[in-house]
Parts: C-alpha cells; structure tokens; sequence
C-alpha cells in the first residue's frame, strides 16, 4: 500500500511537470521562431519480489514477479520541426525554411536562434532590437576594384552602411551588340552625300570618367566602298565639345596615335570576323574582339601639365557568334550598347537580402555591390541545444559542434527574407495534451485516495 502511495506522488509530480511544459508550449503559441517542448515519461525501478525459472524436466519456465514503484521524466524534448512562414515586407525580417540557425554574439558569447525579427542600429549593424545580440557572417572586401566575399574566413558582425558613398567608376569597357544593315547603300567616293542619311549608322551612350563627369561616346559605322562584308568604324567622344577630346583607337590599351577609326570585318554569315585598327594591327581571330580607346578628360591633369588621358575597352563580341555581338544581317539596323561598367558617385539608399544570405548594396547611381552574406549554422543533434531564453539556444555537451556555412550547403536551408517563421506550437495538439495530462493527475490522485482509504481499514480492524 505504500508503494501505491509514492507510485501515485511520483505520478503527481511528474504530470505537474508536464502540464507545466504544455503551459509554456500555448505561451509562447505567437513567439517567433519559439519551439515546442514535449515530455516524455518512464516507468520507475521496480521491486522484483520472485525471479525468473527457466523450464526444467517436470515442469515449464515461470516469470518473474515485479512491482513497479512509479515513474518519471525520461526526456523533455525540444521539437525542432519546421514553423510556417509569415511574410512581412521588412526586409531586415529573416526567416530559414529547412535546418539551421542564425549566428548571434554577445561579447564573445555564441548563440542560436531560429527568431529572425532583426533590425538596424544606429552603427548600421544588423542586430536583434529587443536584445542587441549582433547578427553574424561574412563582409565583402574590395580587392583591385572588385568585391570579393569568402565565406571561410572568421564571422562578422554583418554591417550595412546605409548612406555610404560609392565612389565614381571610371569607364573601362563598353559592349556593343548592335545590327548593321546589309542592304546599307555604299557611300561612292567624292559623291560628297550626306554620310548621316546614306550608307552610315551611328551609336551613341554616355561613358563616365573618374569623376564621375557623363561623357558621350559616339560609333560612327559606314560601308566601305567596293566591298561588300566591311565597314568603317569612326570613335569619337564628346564630339561636340567646344575642346577637342583627341580621341584615338588602336589594337591594344593604352591606344597611341591620332586615328580614331577601326575596320570591321563580316563573314559571309554576317557574323564577326575581324577587326584592324589604322595601323594595321588586328585584333585575335578567335575569342572576343575589342579595341583600345583613349581620349582626354577636361578638368583632369597629368604629369607635365597635359591634360589627363583615359582608357577603355570597346568591346565588339565575340567572333563567329550572335549573342551580344555585332552583326550584320539583312535587317534594319540597330542602336545597341549591350553595357558599360562606370557609373558616377552614388549613395546607398536600399538594400537587398536573397535566399543565400547575401547582403546587396542598392546605390543612388544604379549600382548593386555585395557588402555581406549572413551565416547559418547546423548541429549533428539540434535536440541537444540547451535553451537559454529570448528565444536563443547555446551549444551543450550533446549537441555537436556548430557547423557553420553559407545557406543552402551541408543540409542547411534557404533564407527567406522578408518574412518571419513563427512558433511550430499547435494549439489542438496543446489542448488534447493537457486534457490528457489533467486526466492523468486526477487519476494518480485518486490512486492515493484509495490507498489512504485502505490504511484507515486497516486502523478501524482494531476497533
């Protein structure tokens, strides 16, 4: 009888247990990226009152004889399955959909969360507002005029400096991909026609120099008189400034000279063939087809007072293609520059997050700069996670060391961004747990009842 009496305390207390993990669960049913806890129970030593006899001639084997003396808690279980995924327009709203967990700090201190309601501070790191933990990954760094990112470096705070200056790119390549007529007319020799009118086709897009100042690059094409898969290409830039900008074209960079023409050759196809500049050079046969071009930059001054040069490439494609290249096909010609890389100052206005995490910079003038991508980090055991409050977990003896990467590699999920994940906690699960849970307090309950109605039977025989 007193077995039954510690049998049904133990019951008592371990359903308290329970009931006080599903209290938690329906709190936190709205908590972002909060997940549920479950219990689970065991049954408790038992006290062996006969053992075991294994059959012999006369008769057959015989079980043991046991008493059980109770339970308890086996396990209380963190359920990390996935959330649904609320979409909330910040952009600084971080959701993962699949493993993983966002890297925060604190000092030197290393945490985990699922929660990605993250926001700006005023030193434009990206943080958790309600806690001030640092967001972690990886920040661009610009080598020789380029921005490269390496994700196996050590993690960063992630930092996006909103209203940065971009400095001013000069250009350094244009690419055209326009169509010359094949039906062009050709210009007859001392016909003194109008070149604009008949036999030519002109191109024109804005260059910038170092600082940023818009030029206008003029390509004037014209059919070369007696043969039929040639033109000539005529480069000038700011042709209507009042200072002549002296600009040249050769085979090669920097380009020298005062020729500011090129041919351009076709083969029978209309595709690309070749390229000559006025000094005979020709361009590669193979690969793409570019020409040095050089002009001079008003306001700007070299060593010796003159002024100061600039070099680009004009890039015509590639030979024997007809993507992003310059053609000549039986069709109306063309007015295209496929791009040009320079761009004036700019300054960082917006941004952008995408699914690997990568941070990009959105400029005033046009451009877009990778400043950073965010870490996620994955565990061989994400049970073991030992929960430290604000929604964030530390790593524990059994949960593995943090795997840390970019998204979308070694089992790790996607970034959404823009959207939150909220808590996984089911309500009908909850409810149908704690009724389940109350049913099995009240009946442990009931079990000590009996037992103390018996003890008082067996005090009322003496009377």
């Amino acid at each position: 009888m007193l077995r039954s009496l510690f049998s049904g305390v133990a019951g008592l207390q371990n359903h308290q247990v329970r009931m006080d993990v599903v209290g938690n669960n329906i709190a936190n049913v709205n908590t972002t990226g909060f997940k549920k806890g479950r219990v689970n129970f065991q049954d408790l030593l038992y006290q062996q009152m006969a053992g075991a006899s294994k059959p012999n001639g006369d008769v057959g084997g015989v079980n043991p004889k046991e008493i059980g003396l109770g339970m308890s808690i086996a396990s209380v279980d963190t359920i990390h399955t996935q959330g649904s995924l609320q979409t909330t327009g910040v952009m600084t709203d971080l959701a993962v959909q699949g493993n993983g967990f966002f890297v925060l700090k604190k000092g030197e201190q290393t945490m985990y969360t699922r929660a990605g309601d993250f926001g700006l501070d005023k030193d434009g790191k990206l943080v958790n507002p309600g806690s001030g933990l640092r967001v972690q990954g990886w920040l661009a760094k610009t080598v020789n005029g380029r921005d490269t990112l390496t994700t196996s470096g050590q993690l960063q705070d992630i930092i996006i400096p909103v209203g940065s200056k971009d400095p001013a790119r000069a250009t350094q390549k244009v690419d055209l991909a326009c169509n010359l007529d094949k039906r062009t007319p050709e210009i007859p020799q001392g016909s003194g026609a109008d070149s604009t009118e008949q036999g030519t086709w002109r191109i024109e897009e804005k260059l910038y120099d170092s600082f940023g100042q818009v030029h206008n690059l003029r390509v004037e094409f014209t059919r070369v008189a007696g043969q039929n898969n040639q033109w000539n290409a005529a480069v000038s830039v700011d042709p209507e400034s009042k200072t002549a900008t002296n600009t040249s074209v050769a085979i090669g960079q920097p380009a020298t000279g005062q020729a500011n023409s090129f041919l351009v050759e076709f083969d029978n196809r209309g595709l690309l063939q070749r390229v000559t500049d006025r000094q005979g050079a020709n361009a590669p046969a193979t690969g793409a087809l570019d020409i040095g071009v050089s002009f001079d930059v008003q306001g700007a001054t070299a060593q010796g007072g003159t002024p100061a040069r600039q070099d680009f490439r004009l890039n015509l494609g590639t030979v024997g293609s007809a993507t992003n290249t310059v053609t000549q096909f039986a069709e109306r010609s063309s007015t295209k520059v496929f791009s040009q890389d320079g761009y004036a100052m700019g300054y960082l206005d917006n941004f952008k997050i995408d699914q690997t995490g990568g941070v990009t910079a959105v400029y005033s003038n046009g451009s877009n700069r990778s400043i950073g991508q965010v870490a996620l980090a994955s565990f061989t055991n994400p049970n073991g996670l030992e929960k430290i409050g604000e929604t964030n977990f530390v790593q524990s003896n059994n949960s593995g060391m943090a795997n840390v990467g970019p998204s979308g590699i070694a089992g790790k999920g996607k970034i959404v961004a823009g959207s939150l994940e909220m808590s996984n906690v089911d309500l009908a699960e909850q409810f149908t747990d704690m009724i389940v849970t109350q049913r099995g307090f009240q009946a442990n309950s009931r079990t000590i009842q009996t037992a103390d109605q018996i003890l008082q039977e067996l005090l009322a025989l003496k009377r």
